[in-house]
C-alpha cells in the first residue's frame, strides 16, 4: 500500500516494526493477537486461542508433508469453520501418509506443480492484462486457476491469448481493481524524500529490515519516525515482485520485534507459510493491527504500474501508508504489505501482502527472531 510506514521504534529500534500479533508459543497466543483475531474475526477468546495454536501445528504439518508427497501434491487448506488442514492429493496411495500426518486427505486431479505451470503460463502473457482483468491466482479448495475480470468475456479472451490451459481456469467477475495507495504525507514510521512519503517497515533482517518494494528506489536514503537518518534502500523490485530491503545505519537497532501500535511489541519466532483459511493479522502506521483470513497463494495482481506476481490474498483491511508492513500468523512471519481495493477499511476489503521467505533468499537476508 502506500508509502505510510508502518513503524514506531521501540527505544532506538527503527527495525521493531510493524505488523499485527503473534505467539509466544504455539499453544500460548500473545494478548495481542488474541484480542486482534476476536475482534476482526468475532472469536471469543477461547475460540481464537483454539485457532491460533491450531494454525501454527497445522502450517509445520504442512511443509513436512510437502517434502513426503512430492509430485502428488496439490496444497492444502482450512474449510470454513473446520479445525482440521485438509491437503490434496493426486495419488490416492499417499492418503495414508497424510492421515498419519494428522491431516485430512482429499483426491483431486491437478497437482499444485500442475496449476503453478497454469498460473506462470497466464503471468508470461501478463502484458495483455491491464485494462483486461484485474489479476489471477491459484485455488487450492478448487483445485484451479481463477482469473478475475469485470467482464467475464475479456477474462477469457486474455485466457485464449496467452495459450494457458483453459480447462484448469475458471474466469470470475469482479469489480475489484486494485492499487499500490502510495502516500505522500509526514507521520510515524520511516520516511523517504526528506519526509514527504512514508511507509512501513516489515521485518527486520540482519542490518536492516525488509518493507514493500513500490515504496521507493535503491539507493534512496530513508529517515525514521523521528526524521533521523536511518539508512539507504539497498535493493527494490518492483512491478514484477513488490520487495525492497534497506539497510540501517549504526544508530538503528534490529529487533525481532512487531509494533502493536498501543504500547508495547510482539516477538517474531519464524517464518514457517500457514495454510490457505488460516488467520493472519497485519500492522501498519494508517490502520494499526487488522486480521482476517488467507484467501489464496500465488496471486498475480494487475496494478496501474504493472503486475505482481506470488503474492497472498487476504480479506483483512490495510489504507495508503500500510504499504510495507508486517503480515503474522501465529507467532511467524508471513508478507509486507503490497496493495489492495481502493475502499481500504470503510468497507469489505481485499489486500495482498508478498511473502517474506522469498524476499529473504532473493537478497541473502537473515530474519532477526526473539
Amino acid at each position: 500500500m502506500k508509502p505510510n510506514s508502518a513503524v514506531r521504534l521501540a527505544g532506538a529500534a527503527l527495525l521493531a516494526i510493524t505488523s499485527a500479533a503473534a505467539l509466544a508459543l504455539p499453544a500460548t497466543a500473545s494478548p495481542e493477537m488474541l484480542s486482534a483475531m476476536q475482534r476482526d474475526l468475532g472469536l471469543t477468546a477461547e475460540q481464537a486461542e483454539a485457532r491460533a495454536a491450531n494454525e501454527m501445528r497445522a502450517a509445520e504439518t504442512d511443509a513436512e508433508l510437502r517434502g513426503v508427497l512430492g509430485d502428488s501434491y496439490a496444497g492444502s487448506h482450512f474449510a470454513a469453520g473446520d479445525p482440521t488442514l485438509i491437503v490434496s492429493v493426486t495419488d490416492a496411495s499417499k492418503i495414508g501418509a497424510v492421515r498419519a500426518a494428522g491431516a485430512q486427505a482429499r483426491v483431486v486431479a491437478r497437482s499444485a506443480k500442475r496449476l503453478d505451470a497454469v498460473k506462470s503460463t497466464l503471468d508470461s502473457a501478463d502484458q495483455h492484462a491491464r485494462g483486461v482483468v484485474s489479476g489471477w491466482y491459484v485455488d487450492t479448495a478448487n483445485n484451479r486457476v481463477v482469473v478475475t475480470a469485470k467482464v467475464v468475456a475479456d477474462g477469457e479472451k486474455f485466457v485464449k491469448a496467452s495459450g494457458a490451459d483453459a480447462s484448469a481456469i475458471t474466469v470470475e467477475r469482479s469489480d475489484d481493481q486494485y492499487k499500490t495507495l502510495h502516500d505522500t504525507r509526514g507521520g510515524d514510521a520511516y520516511h523517504m524524500l526528506f519526509g514527504l512519503a512514508r511507509c512501513s517497515i516489515g521485518f527486520s533482517v540482519q542490518g536492516g529490515f525488509v518493507t514493500a518494494g513500490h515504496c521507493s528506489p535503491a539507493g534512496q536514503q530513508t529517515w525514521g519516525h523521528n526524521m533521523v537518518a536511518s539508512g539507504t534502500v539497498r535493493g527494490s523490485s518492483f512491478p514484477g515482485n513488490d520487495y525492497g530491503w534497506v539497510g540501517t545505519n549504526s544508530s538503528w537497532v534490529s529487533r525481532g520485534v512487531v509494533n502493536r501500535y498501543n504500547g508495547g511489541t510482539v516477538a517474531v519466532q519464524g517464518s514457517t507459510e500457514a495454510a490457505v483459511g488460516a488467520a493472519v493479522c497485519r500492522s501498519g502506521s494508517t490502520t494499526g493491527w487488522r486480521c482476517g483470513t488467507i484467501q489464496a497463494k500465488n496471486q498475480t495482481v494487475v496494478y496501474e504500474q504493472g503486475t505482481v506476481k506470488g503474492m497472498t490474498k487476504t480479506n483483512a483491511c490495510a489504507e495508503g501508508g500500510d504499504s510495507g508492513g508486517s503480515w503474522l500468523s501465529g507467532n511467524q512471519a508471513q508478507g509486507v504489505t503490497s496493495g489492495g481495493t481502493a475502499e481500504g477499511c470503510s468497507a469489505p476489503a481485499t489486500t495482498f501482502f508478498f511473502p517474506v521467505n522469498p524476499i529473504l533468499k532473493a537478497y541473502g537476508l537473515r530474519l532477526i527472531t526473539s
